[in-house]
C-alpha cells in the first residue's frame, strides 16, 4: 500500500484524532510554529503513541506564510523519493489549495482537510453500517472514472482493500447489496455495470 503522509499546519488546527493514524500506512509531519512553545498534554501523549510514525519541524522563521512555505518545500522533498505518496495536508488554511490543484496537475496525489477525520482512510475505518460504507464506495468509484472494476470479485477487492481488509466477507457483500438495491451498481453473470451520477 502506498505511504499516505499527514502534514499538520499545527498553527492552524490542533487535532485530538491522531490515533486514528497509528496505522501502517501513514507517515505524520508536524509543522510548529516558531512562537509555538508547547503541546497540549492531550496531543503529546497522543503524538507519543504514534512513536517512529511522527516527525516533528519546528518553523525557524516568522511570517505570515512561513509554515505554508516549510509544508511545500517538505513536498516536494518527499515526491523525489517516494513518488506515489498521498499528501494529506490538515489545515483550516485555504492557501494551500492552488498548491493541492497544482500538485494534481503534476499527478501527484494531494488533498487538504480540516481535521484527520475527513481523511478517506480514515472516514472509512470509522464507518460502521453499510450505509455509511457504500457512500464511501461511491466516492471511490467515482475517484476510478473509466477504470471501475467490471466483475463482482474485483469489484469486492476493491471495497475490501478501501477498508483496509477489515472487513469481513459478509460485511463486503452487505455493502455490495446496498449498491446493488440503490440501482447504481447492476449485475449479469458476475459482470457489474454502473448507473453513477457522475456518469451521466
Amino acid at each position: 500500500m502506498r505511504t499516505n503522509y499527514v502534514l499538520i499546519d499545527f498553527e492552524s488546527v490542533q487535532p485530538t484524532q491522531l490515533v486514528a493514524l497509528d496505522q501502517d500506512h501513514f507517515k505524520v509531519m508536524l509543522f510548529v510554529g516558531a512562537r509555538q512553545a508547547k503541546l497540549p498534554y492531550e496531543i503529546a501523549v497522543a503524538i507519543h503513541r504514534l512513536g517512529a510514525k511522527v516527525e516533528y519541524i519546528k518553523i525557524s522563521g516568522n511570517g505570515p506564510n512561513a509554515l505554508d512555505f516549510h509544508i511545500a518545500f517538505y513536498i516536494g522533498e518527499i515526491v523525489s523519493s517516494d513518488p506515489t505518496a498521498y499528501f494529506h495536508i490538515i489545515s483550516k488554511d485555504t492557501g494551500f489549495d492552488p498548491l493541492i490543484q497544482h500538485l494534481r496537475a503534476k499527478k501527484i496525489l494531494a488533498a487538504r482537510a480540516k481535521d484527520i477525520s475527513e481523511i478517506p482512510l480514515v472516514k472509512a475505518a470509522n464507518s460502521k453500517s453499510p450505509e455509511q460504507r457504500f457512500e464511501i464506495v461511491v466516492a471511490k468509484l467515482r475517484q476510478l472514472k473509466a477504470s471501475k472494476p467490471r466483475t463482482v470479485k474485483t469489484l469486492k477487492s476493491t471495497i475490501a482493500s478501501l477498508f483496509q481488509n477489515q472487513l469481513s466477507e459478509g460485511e463486503v457483500s452487505a455493502v455490495l447489496d446496498v449498491l446493488h438495491s440503490s440501482g447504481l451498481v447492476a449485475i449479469t453473470d458476475e459482470k457489474v455495470t454502473y448507473a453513477l451520477p457522475t456518469d451521466g
